[in-house]
């Protein structure tokens, strides 16, 4: 996009020294004679009225690149919703997963201590049997 601007001005400052340059060239003429000052006025009014044209064929052939692209790429703009609905999405089950692993900490936890007082106290949930 940048590339395209940069054309753009590249053309525009070109235009503005051309005409610029062919006001001093007819205006140098008409000072030395070789054109009246009517005809150095008509060939300037023709060059702009010739930019002119030209700048609207241009202007319309780049408003229709720019159609072309936007519609070319006009799943982006339909998918941008999807996907800030799959972001979401992927944050909630984030969350979860989160909560979950918290748990099963905490769960492990309180099963290490079940096992270390069992242990500490001497209880035991199987029953021993011995031989006489």
């Amino acid at each position: 996009m940048d590339l395209l601007k940069n054309f753009i001005y590249a053309g525009v400052g070109l235009a503005s020294t051309t005409s610029e340059k062919l006001k001093e060239t007819i205006d140098d003429l008409v000072e030395k004679g070789k054109i009246s000052d009517t005809e150095g006025r008509k060939i300037c009014d023709d060059f702009f009225k010739s930019t002119d044209e030209k700048k609207e064929e241009f202007e319309a052939k780049l408003k229709k690149v720019q159609e072309d692209l936007s519609a070319k790429f006009d799943f982006m703009k339909k998918d941008k919703n999807g996907i800030d609905a799959l972001n979401k999405r992927i944050e909630e089950l984030e969350a979860k997963v989160e909560a979950a692993e918290k748990r099963a900490a905490k769960a492990t936890q309180a099963t290490k201590k079940t096992t270390t007082a069992k242990k500490s106290t001497g209880k035991s949930s199987g029953s021993k049997t011995t031989k006489k």
